[in-house]
């Protein structure tokens, strides 16, 4: 929910199906958002103010709803904070303004906000959901999450691309939770057995992150050894050529000592012919 910002390394290629979605949605909610966005830096509001602002509000529809097994409209106010996603984003292009700070507010953040959502799913199953099981589910959902996304961080922090595209990222994770939250909270409009959607979603979500963070595991196992083999092999070019130097300057200096002894035994038998 914070400001682009320029990434280090080689960007993981999407598959057709995400670039397609990725590129029509965000055309589209980009042309609908750039007017209010366009009217909230005209108000003098910041981009780093709706940040925390949607934050703010993911947390607390997560919190407050959740719990109390209100899904539909939990995820209605979810869903409408998650758009200041879209809308900081939005105004620091008008304004000219990506920075590596907003890109490190966005990312913290986004993790407060996976956090409130699946321990709120957890909160219902430990309280009134009494289903112990799924509540051990969503934490690990929440904590699979955090190091889903730790292991990319962590991985570029090293100067490595993590060039890879995982079965469940962050956007899947919440499309498919929220979807099936808000479609649970039929169930108190009368929709009969709509509840299962849930538990399933959560289950989708949890075996998919273990497949995720087992590709990106993979994938900068798989770059660290080619980046170390590039290291290595330039370590040796350079030892080669640094011995190289060596060994020309002591064929130099032999060549230097073996002249002058050959001058001065010369200038010796020149003073010995003259003496005698």
């Amino acid at each position: 929910m914070g400001q682009p910002v320029a990434s280090r390394g080689r960007a993981a290629t999407p598959t057709l199906g995400k670039a397609m979605l990725n590129k029509y949605a965000r055309a589209f909610f980009t042309r609908v958002l750039t007017p209010f966005a366009a009217f909230l830096i005209r108000r003098g509001v910041s981009p780093d103010t709706v940040t925390l602002l949607g934050t703010a509000g993911v947390v607390a529809g997560a919190l407050v709803f959740f719990p109390r097994g209100e899904f539909f409209w939990g995820t209605i106010v979810i869903t409408l904070f998650v758009f200041s996603d879209l809308v900081d984003g939005n105004m620091a292009r008008q304004m000219g303004r990506s920075s590596r700070w907003g890109a490190f507010l966005d990312s913290t953040l986004d993790r407060v906000a996976d956090s409130a959502i699946f321990g709120g799913f957890a909160l219902w199953y430990a309280g009134s959901g009494n289903d112990n099981v799924l509540c051990a589910v969503s934490i690990f959902c929440l904590a699979s999450g955090q190091v889903v996304s730790y292991t990319k961080a962590r991985g570029e922090s090293i100067g490595l691309p993590v060039a890879v595209n995982g079965l469940v990222e962050r956007a899947e994770r919440l499309v498919i939770s929220l979807v099936a939250a808000g479609l649970a909270g039929f169930e108190t409009f009368g929709v009969p057995g709509i509840h299962v959607l849930l538990p399933i979603a959560l289950w989708i979500v949890a075996a998919g992150s273990v497949v995720t963070l087992i590709q990106r595991v993979v994938t900068v196992r798989r770059e660290s050894a080619e980046a170390d083999a590039v290291n290595g092999q330039e370590a040796g070019q350079q030892d080669g050529q640094g011995n190289g130097s060596e060994q020309g300057r002591d064929q130099a200096s032999d060549g230097a000592s073996q002249g002058s002894s050959r001058s001065s035994s010369k200038t010796s038998s020149q003073s010995s012919e003259a003496t005698s």
